[in-house]
């Protein structure tokens, strides 16, 4: 149940309707799709790139994430995948507005439970380097955005008090991490599992993960977050370019070329037959 008349495609996906939104104001040409059990994507153009992007709201959860990014990227077939939204910050520093870009993602429930306490078994995985140097390359021009490229933290837990064991737990066994969100692991997870397939997580700052949360996110907070990383996503793949051998309208139509016994046909347009004749003798 592939789709190859929408290459080349990047999958952008989310949680929450907001971050749904800010992706989508920037995505052209919208088409529904259905998958046969029920999931839906809007596929649309990008443009000035010659990105599809198939964008999907799949609600919260790491687990959930991570069945649903492996279903869409069997159907769709991309070429990256990327988690966009919001997160809570872990470090002072990082502040409400910003955006953090996961160089990796931790999954931070993973461990043993002994009498003598917790274990953590950490897993991480990284994000795709070719998709982190582009968004290094594009924040640089971004004058409206200050980014930050460190480890992501993703739990099952909203997070909104900042001395609950919880988050001592992560500030004593992830203290490098500076956010906290919910699917990224599971996305990343399921990118890896498919191939080793470029994936990145990008997340906008609405909260600091502490008891002001609820303040924050009835400040508009969510929304405005939810815009940046957004900003961010276009940026990154007006930088990033579909693979080797998948159109590229700014590279202009392909020919056939010669190559001793055979012509290469790959990148060409056909509109009636092809027909062969063998240079060997008898």
């Amino acid at each position: 149940m592939t789709m190859p008349d929408i290459q080349p495609t990047v999958l952008v996906l989310t949680a929450l309707p907001l971050e749904y939104a800010a992706i989508r104001a920037h995505v052209g040409e919208r088409e529904e799709r259905v998958h046969r059990d029920g999931t839906r994507v809007e596929i649309g153009r990008l443009p000035g790139t010659s990105w599809h992007v198939a964008l999907a709201e799949l609600g919260m959860g790491a687990e959930r994430a991570g069945v649903l990014t492996t279903q869409l990227i069997d159907w769709l077939r991309p070429e990256a995948v990327l988690f966009v939204g919001v997160a809570g910050s872990l470090k002072d520093d990082i502040e409400i507005g910003d955006v953090v870009v996961g160089t990796q993602v931790y999954e931070i429930h993973g461990g043993k439970q002994t009498p003598e306490g917790f274990l953590v078994r950490p897993k991480a995985l990284p994000g795709s380097h070719a998709l982190e140097q582009a968004a290094r390359s594009a924040v640089r021009d971004m004058p409206g955005v200050r980014a930050h490229f460190v480890p992501i933290a993703t739990g099952d837990v909203v997070l909104a008090d900042a001395e609950s064991e919880v988050a001592r737990f992560v500030r004593r066994n992830y203290n490098d991490a500076g956010a906290i969100e919910m699917e990224g692991s599971g996305a990343l997870q399921a990118a890896h599992l498919s191939g080793q397939l470029p994936a990145l997580v990008i997340r906008g700052i609405s909260d600091r993960a502490d008891a002001k949360k609820h303040g924050a996110d009835a400040s508009g907070s969510q929304q405005h977050a939810a815009e940046q990383a957004a900003a961010v996503t276009v940026a990154v793949l007006h930088k990033h370019r579909p693979r080797e051998g998948t159109s590229d309208p700014e590279e202009g139509p392909q020919e056939a070329t010669y190559g001793g016994d055979h012509i290469d046909f790959r990148g060409s347009a056909f509109h009636g037959p092809v027909t062969g004749k063998s240079g060997r003798p008898g």
